[in-house]
């Protein structure tokens, strides 16, 4: 397994979508979440589906969304969507969050999220997790939106849903600086909490939000 170094640098590669073409598999989703170790919003899943062989000017800049800069994003966002074979997100709202746990609520998003792809898939390629329940061959890969290039895709697919969903959520709940931070525990997203208690869209359950409502 590659260091952190090293892991910042790398490009995430086909390597895996290559081994599962090889064993006679041709539509394989890559997948990953964004928001969740949010204190507020959803958590967001993305699937993707991507042709192979893939030959574009852009896929030398694909990497784990949190290594890039919003324009970046952006940039990707729309031309994954563009050659995808199909594509679909899915967002669990705080509410349900705080009814279960962020880890279930994670794996509703992605289930959701494969569910809502059509073509349907043949294997999942997902970071970090496995899916009960989902009868498909599936491999969970450690730190796969580094490492893997259609989870990669994936993330920046969750990644710039989810922050255009919490800039619109800025316009409804404005005293939260949301359109800046996400909903993540930042220094100004601590101090509004402490300040005006959480709104409906905070996730209650986690312990910040606990603590600025005084529970």
């Amino acid at each position: 397994m590659p260091d952190k170094v090293s892991l910042k640098v790398m490009r995430p590669s086909l390597d895996e979508e290559n081994s599962l073409i090889s064993q006679g598999y041709s539509l394989i989703a890559g997948i990953d979440e964004a928001g969740r170790g949010a204190l507020a919003g959803p958590v967001v899943a993305a699937a993707v589906i991507l042709p192979h062989p893939l030959k574009t000017p852009w896929q030398d800049k694909v990497r784990d969304s949190k290594l890039l800069t919003p324009a970046v994003r952006e940039y990707l966002f729309e031309h994954i969507r563009t050659v995808a074979i199909s594509s679909a997100v899915s967002m669990i709202p705080a509410d349900v969050i705080d009814s279960g746990n962020i880890i279930k609520a994670t794996q509703m998003a992605m289930k959701q999220a494969v569910s809502r792809l059509s073509p349907p898939p043949q294997s999942l390629l997902i970071d970090y997790m496995r899916l009960s329940d989902v009868s498909l061959p599936q491999k969970g890969i450690t730190n796969g939106d580094r490492l893997c290039f259609s989870i990669a895709c994936a993330s920046i697919i969750a990644k710039v849903t989810r922050d255009r969903f919490m800039v619109q959520l800025d316009q409804v709940y404005p005293d939260y600086g949301l359109a800046r931070h996400k909903g993540y525990g930042t220094r100004e997203h601590l101090q509004c909490l402490k300040q005006k208690g959480p709104c409906l869209i905070h996730r209650h359950s986690f312990s910040p939000v606990r603590k600025a409502a005084g529970l």
